[in-house]
């Protein structure tokens, strides 16, 4: 995504190594890396976040479009209040995921659903004819999220990541009005 994308109250935007102390709020919370796991572990200080920062920004341009991860950014006062990412899920890197994170003390205030109608529409736009989004079966703030969005509950499997998720699914022509 070459541009930000503007919501009511986010911009969703790249992230910058500059990042790094409002990333870890974000995933050095231990109420959010438990749901990452074992994806990605919780991240214990900025000089360790600062170098996944590093890491994503420098992978971004080198991915399969849409795909990607970017900041999520409160228009109000410019704070870092979460991420969002398109990456191909494992283990054949056939199917888009979409996830968020949100730093616990976000929590509850729409954030993710706000900012992933958008990014979906974007998505959809640049070709992607399906987006999934896994979740714990205990995870639920993602699968109220995933609801929310209007995707549809398609199924467990420990396909992805070797453990039991819970699948949504969002298609083209399964957006409702307002997603």
């Amino acid at each position: 995504m070459a541009t930000e994308i503007h919501t009511e109250r986010l911009v969703i935007r790249e992230w910058r190594v500059t990042d790094a102390e409002a990333a870890l709020a974000v995933y050095g919370a231990e109420d959010v890396a438990r749901w990452l796991a074992p994806e990605m572990e919780l991240v214990t200080d900025v000089a360790t976040m600062r170098l996944v920062l590093q890491a994503w920004i420098e992978a971004q341009p080198n991915m399969v479009p849409p795909a990607g991860r970017w900041a999520l950014v409160r228009r109000e006062d410019d704070q870092v209040v979460g991420g969002v990412s398109l990456r191909l899920l494992p283990p054949f890197e056939e199917d888009f995921e979409l996830s968020w994170q949100i730093r616990p003390d976000m929590w509850g205030r729409g954030y993710a659903t706000e900012a992933s109608r958008p990014l979906v529409r974007w998505a959809f736009g640049q070709g992607v004819e399906e987006l999934f989004a896994v979740a714990r079966p205990n995870n639920t703030r993602a699968i109220a999220t995933a609801r929310g969005l209007g995707m549809e509950w398609v199924g467990e499997t420990d396909k992805y990541y070797g453990i039991l998720l819970q699948v949504f699914r969002v298609r083209p022509d399964d957006i409702r009005e307002g997603v």
